[in-house]
């Protein structure tokens, strides 16, 4: 099959490593060739300069498609093929993260991807049921060489043996297990569980529920369900796109590679404060504040806000005209404003619809002063003079300048900034204390709901924008016209001393108008669905992921739900998890409003990262508020205990606890408090505080809340009696290894319990 390719330098003495390495090594040229004819076709078409207009349409789709699959092999390259099934009639597929296929006529596939239904055995395959298959193989790679095979037979008639059988079928995921985390997350394609994926090839449609405590793999199994959803509704999705939701920045960091590596470059990964565009909220909240900034009724408060700012005169608003004054009183406005309201428009657009109202009370008034006949009080006025006194009415700047005052343009974020500046009146005076700031620039997380909340009652009042296109385009066509009139008199010139025959030449002025000329010269938009869904408010995602869904508070559904009209959605988190005060928590409270009953619950209930030791206590921790709890089965034990230690100097016994911990691969995360991280970062050597965490370093300095879906080889607890709950459940679960505690108080007695 792979004719002219040179194995990779290594000695194969096993004929069965041999034999994969020349797979892997034609593979490999296959992806080389198509590398090469990418950059090649990309740098030629960047290198074509000015062009018609079609040809430049051509040439950036063609620089697009191919800078596409730049990405995406360049992201699978590390380990492009990962296992093999061959089936009882013969026939073998090696599964990969990308498909590839041959250059014969037939297009053969050579490697098949993941996502295939071919493919699907290569995961749900039991010797109870082997779907067809007499062995399922694992292919290890280090870069491009094959380092190692596990074999699982499946049929258990077939007593051919190479050499490679794993007699549990475990040895691939549990060296996964225990590899050295590097600071972001790595996919599971691999080693994609039975029940995993099940749920990563769930229906596209409707809202599915994935529950799992920690270590279950739900994030990931989440971000599975994102590739392959792009893979099986490809032309839907890549038009629509995927968004992926999640708790904060550093978890977006940590998450940032599984879909690149896994051929998936078009999803757009962001926190809720970054759903505002034009926005991006970093700042926090009081956890009082947060919470009354998430309740639902907060969109009742922002209505009765913007109901507030459509005024009333007090007493009577007076407008000059014609060297007369005009009065508008709360009657006459009030008139207005109701029939303005009854048309059920946001509060932007129905300005027109207001000003409409006004300006024909005053025509009214003016034609009732000066076409009233005094004898008989019969209207001297036709429908033209009518006219007439309205046209000047609306060319009075007075008159604006009242309509602005009564039912005033209104932006988001100025519509919220007053509102947080002066609650009064609109909530209770213990929470209008919490929320109130003074207007500022800076936003938190918890204001971006607000934010869209408001961007629906005001909406956008339009025309001057479409004015400004208008002119635009009138200007591009009136430059076409040129064009053109200038190619016609060239024409006309080239022919003037020639035969009438000659003269019949058509020319650009003879088949396309000025307006179609311009039509052909605007520029096309070749932003990805995901690039211009993260610049538009509006946009409707063809399918949305979140993590840690139980955190987020009812205005935050409020705001996903906008972008979800379908409802195609994959909620996933903990509700043991729970820690924000706004947070909702329970999936029926977050799904009724929108989706009632209908919505679909699956639990993972296998714990693949945390040791049985670690899972224990922190089980215990939670145990203790709830006896009925049930967290879930750790797969492996590593015989390393955790343990606790009380010091009167934290700084140094914290110093000292990272000098042990800290492994000689992987990562560690000291978890504490968010007020002593000055002081630990002082002792702790290139570790900074209060910066975004570089998860990528071998020692982080994080709070439970930061540390929500993120895994680190060993983990240091900081006073953990400071911690609720569920913030102790957090930073109690992040390690693969090795746990240790740091306390100067007393230890909550059920984690003191456990660690006895």
């Amino acid at each position: 099959m792979w004719a002219g390719v040179e194995l990779s330098n290594t000695d194969f003495s096993d004929g069965e490593l041999r034999q994969e390495q020349e797979f892997i090594d034609g593979l490999y040229a296959r992806v080389d060739a198509l590398r090469g004819d990418a950059e090649d076709s990309v740098a030629d078409a960047l290198a074509q300069g000015d062009t018609p207009m079609q040809a430049r349409l051509e040439r950036d789709i063609l620089v697009a498609e191919r800078s596409g699959l730049l990405a995406a092999l360049n992201a699978v390259d590390g380990s492009l093929c990962f296992g093999r099934i061959d089936l009882a009639n013969g026939d073998s597929h090696h599964i990969g993260r990308i498909g590839l296929r041959a250059d014969d006529a037939d297009r053969t596939p050579i490697l098949i991807d993941w996502r295939a239904d071919v493919a699907r055995p290569f995961y749900l395959a039991t010797g109870h049921t082997p779907m067809g298959l007499r062995r399922r193989r694992h292919i290890s790679t280090e870069g491009r060489r094959v380092s190692a095979l596990h074999d699982e037979i499946l049929d258990l008639g077939d007593t051919t043996r190479t050499g490679h059988e794993d007699p549990t079928g475990d040895a691939v995921l549990l060296a996964a297990l225990n590899s050295a985390r590097t600071g972001r997350m790595g996919d599971i394609v691999r080693t994609i569980q039975a029940d995993q994926d099940r749920i990563i090839r769930a229906p596209h449609r409707g809202v599915l529920v994935v529950e799992g405590g920690p270590g279950t793999g739900k994030t990931a199994v989440a971000l599975h369900r994102a590739a392959y959803l792009l893979y099986e509704h490809r032309e839907l999705l890549a038009r629509r796109a995927v968004l992926i939701v999640g708790p904060n920045p550093a978890f977006l960091g940590y998450i940032g590679e599984v879909l690149p590596s896994l051929g998936e470059t078009g999803v757009l990964l962001a926190t809720v404060g970054e759903l505002f565009p034009g926005v991006k909220a970093t700042a926090t909240d009081t956890p009082e504040a947060a919470a009354v900034k998430g309740r639902a009724d907060m969109a009742d408060v922002l209505a009765a806000v913007v109901r507030d700012r459509q005024a009333l005169p007090d007493p009577v608003v007076a407008i000059e005209h014609d060297r007369e004054v005009l009065m508008l009183d709360d009657d006459l406005v009030n008139v207005a404003r109701e029939r303005t309201r009854a048309a059920k428009l946001p509060h932007n657009v129905a300005r027109e619809h207001f000003e409409g109202h006004i300006l024909n009370t005053l025509t009214d008034m003016v034609a009732e002063r000066i076409g009233t006949d005094p004898y008989d009080g019969s209207n001297l006025l036709d429908a033209s003079d009518i006219t007439q006194i309205r046209d000047e009415l609306a060319g009075n700047p007075e008159v604006w300048s009242a309509i602005d005052q009564l039912w005033p343009r209104l932006t988001p974020q100025r519509l919220v900034a007053d509102f947080l500046a002066d609650p009064e009146g609109y909530v209770g005076d213990e929470d209008a204390a919490s929320i109130r700031r003074p207007v500022t620039r800076v936003w938190t997380v918890a204001d971006v709901p607000l934010l869209d909340e408001a961007a629906e009652l005001l909406g956008e009042d339009d025309r001057l924008v479409r004015a400004h296109a208008e002119r635009e385009r009138e200007t591009q066509v009136a430059y076409a016209q040129g064009v053109l009139d200038v190619s016609y008199a060239s024409r006309t010139y080239e022919f003037e001393d020639k035969d009438d025959e000659d003269s019949e030449v058509l020319s650009a002025h003879d088949i396309i108008d000025a307006e179609r000329f311009a039509e052909r010269q605007e520029e096309e938009d070749h932003r990805s669905a995901a690039e211009r869904a993260a610049a538009d408010r509006t946009w409707a995602f063809g399918h949305i992921i979140v993590d840690e869904a139980q955190e987020l508070s009812p205005m935050a559904w409020r705001l996903l739900m906008r972008r979800s009209p379908t409802r195609s959605m994959t909620l996933v988190g903990d509700p043991a998890q729970t820690s924000e005060a706004g947070g909702v928590g329970a999936w029926a409270d977050i799904l009724q409003p929108y989706v009632e009953d209908r919505w679909e619950h699956t639990r993972l209930g296998v714990n693949y990262r945390t040791p049985a030791e670690i899972m224990d206590v922190a089980a215990a921790v939670v145990r203790a508020e709830n006896p009925d709890f049930q967290p879930p089965g750790s797969v492996r034990s590593t015989g390393v205990r955790p343990w606790a230690r009380a010091t009167d100097d934290l700084p140094g016994a914290v110093e000292k606890a990272v000098a042990e911990l800290t492994p000689s691969e992987g990562r560690l995360a000291v978890i504490a408090p968010r007020d002593l991280h000055r002081r630990l970062a002082a002792r702790l050597d290139g570790v900074t505080a209060g910066a975004e965490p570089d998860l990528a370093r071998s020692v982080v300095l994080l709070d439970p809340r930061q540390a929500k879906g993120l895994e680190f080889d060993s983990v240091l607890v900081v006073e953990p009696g400071r911690y609720g709950t569920s913030d102790l459940y957090v930073a109690l679960t992040r390690a693969t290894q090795r746990l240790g505690v740091v306390h100067t108080g007393e230890l909550p007695k059920a984690l003191a319990d456990a660690l006895a």
